[in-house]
């Protein structure tokens, strides 16, 4: 299967081709987006962070910021930081090179002698980025290099009956493809480690898994909260999950029946292709970021609830399993799964269309959240150190 992808210098394929404004501080994160506003074929996001962090937090900022700048769509990067900060410019344009060799240009506010001049020269530089941008030519590339991100929020009962199990067939296909699926949200692996564990490709892989799984349960009951009390969430609940285990066994099935070839720390690329699962908080937000900081291009976001968000860097292409959800919220929506439950589509009939909308969305098809220009305020951070 191929798709029209944007080959980049370091051999990765973009499916968009963004310029990104990135604030390395949270001081600049105005500037950032006063600049990114003014300029066509430019994104930004909030970034709060970068300064009075401790040592474990910098990292996981870094970790976040480093490879949003890295990830395939994006063609280049103007960083913009204030001066004085913890995150030196110097040390994270040199990160950003060790990860990929596009176009980056660093300013510092305090240096340019103030708002004014660091937008007009932000402004220039990215101006010449997205000039040559501009001339890059999509050209055939293999699904193998595509890095699929599965992510699902606000689930209901039909995230696990239906959505979750049809992006499962999707991944499989991908990976039979020589591709990349991923799936995160580690909390929510809670009752389905087991199983999880003996899909794991060694043993060594499946008691790493086992013992994440367990020791995030056991961070939370040390942090004075019982998962099991919180889980599901009030929204899950009002949607027919009655157990925290009943949610992770849906959630799971979005993995399809793969192997699971590595297990990543937060925001880090695998090493292998195939299934991967990544070490990430329970918030569809934090997961998500942190997949695209990974490196994968597109996130498919399955909900039964609804929901709105996008991302700067990678489209999200969001899908439910609920008719009704569909209905009330077709603004949101790129594809109506309900038809499983209310036409009797089979669930591989579905993964064909879907696939076939994956497929688009790489050509360039946008999703509702593009289209709005959501994703500036829907970048979130994660920390390393709960209590600094």
């Amino acid at each position: 299967m191929k798709f029209m992808g944007y080959r980049r210098p370091d051999g990765t394929v973009g499916i968009r081709n963004h310029v990104l404004i990135m604030a390395t501080v949270g001081c600049a994160a105005e500037v950032a987006r006063k600049t990114a506003d003014g300029l066509y074929g430019a994104v930004s996001f909030i970034n709060q962070n970068g300064c009075g962090e401790t040592a474990k937090n910098l990292q996981r900022t870094r970790d976040i910021i480093v490879g949003l700048c890295a990830n395939p769509n994006i063609y280049g990067v103007v960083a913009i930081g204030l001066g004085c900060e913890l995150n030196k410019m110097d040390d994270f344009l040199a990160l950003v090179r060790q990860r990929t060799n596009k176009p980056i240009e660093g300013l510092l506010i305090q240096q340019e002698g103030g708002t004014i001049n660091t937008i007009a020269k932000a402004t220039h530089i990215a101006q010449k980025m997205i000039t040559e941008a501009s001339t890059c030519m999509r050209e055939e590339c293999d699904i193998s290099e595509l890095m699929l991100g599965v992510e699902c929020g606000g689930s209901d009962a039909t995230s696990g009956l239906v959505a979750n199990p049809v992006m499962g067939l999707v991944s499989d296909r991908l990976i039979e493809m020589g591709g990349i699926s991923m799936f995160s949200e580690t909390v929510e692996m809670i009752g389905a480690e087991h199983l999880l564990a003996k899909r794991a490709a060694t043993p060594e892989l499946g008691q790493r898994i086992l013992d994440i799984v367990h020791g995030r349960e056991q961070e939370q009951i040390d942090a004075g909260e019982d998962i099991r009390k919180t889980q599901p969430s009030p929204g899950n609940q009002d949607g027919g999950i009655t157990t925290l285990e009943e949610k992770s066994l849906g959630c799971i099935h979005k993995g399809g029946h793969s192997p699971i070839m590595e297990m990543v720390d937060y925001a880090q690329p695998p090493t292998k292709k195939g299934l991967i699962l990544m070490d990430t908080p329970c918030y569809d937000m934090i997961s998500t970021t942190a997949k695209i900081a990974a490196g994968c291009q597109l996130v498919v976001f399955t909900t039964g609830r609804g929901n709105s968000i996008g991302n700067p860097v990678a489209p999200v292409l969001k899908v439910t399993g609920n008719g009704e959800t569909y209905r009330r919220m077709e603004d949101n929506h790129d594809i109506n799964m309900g038809d499983v439950l209310e036409k009797h589509v089979s669930l591989e009939e579905m993964a064909d269309f879907t696939m076939k909308e994956i497929v688009a969305t790489l050509n360039g098809k946008l999703t509702k959240a593009e289209i709005y220009g959501f994703g500036y305020s829907d970048v979130i951070i994660s920390r390393a150190c709960e209590y600094c």
